[in-house]
């Protein structure tokens, strides 16, 4: 499996990381995702989903904070991966963050896992 690193994306509260795992890109935003850094993340999912890599592992685990822009940021990469034949994974969510989720529903739209290898491990969804 090819772990390069494909780009990043970074402002002052948000970094994004991409890599390719095989057939998914793996996304690793570290900070806080709300309305001022919601096109950090928005970006590079767009652009993996144009390269053709329609399942997207979402690595979580330095995501510190999302609010309802940066929850629609993720819903609207989920409906377009879809539409393409893959999905959103999620994985390794801090507490704070899976709350969020979980306060909403959107947990039970997403596939969540422990870890990103989990959610590597399982091409079914």
């Amino acid at each position: 499996m090819d772990h390069g690193t494909v780009g990043s994306a970074q402002s002052g509260r948000l970094l994004v990381e991409v890599r390719e795992a095989g057939s998914s890109a793996v996304v690793t935003p570290a900070g806080e995702l709300d309305h001022h850094t919601a096109d950090l993340l928005r970006e590079p999912l767009d652009e993996c989903l144009a390269k053709g890599l329609s399942r997207l592992v979402i690595d979580c685990s330095r995501l510190e904070f999302c609010d309802s822009t940066g929850l629609n940021v993720l819903l609207g990469a989920r409906l377009k991966a879809e539409a393409a034949g893959g999905g959103v994974h999620l994985a390794a969510m801090l507490p704070v963050v899976a709350r969020v989720f979980e306060i909403t529903g959107a947990d039970a739209v997403f596939s969540v896992h422990d870890t990103v290898e989990d959610a590597l491990a399982d091409d079914a969804g």
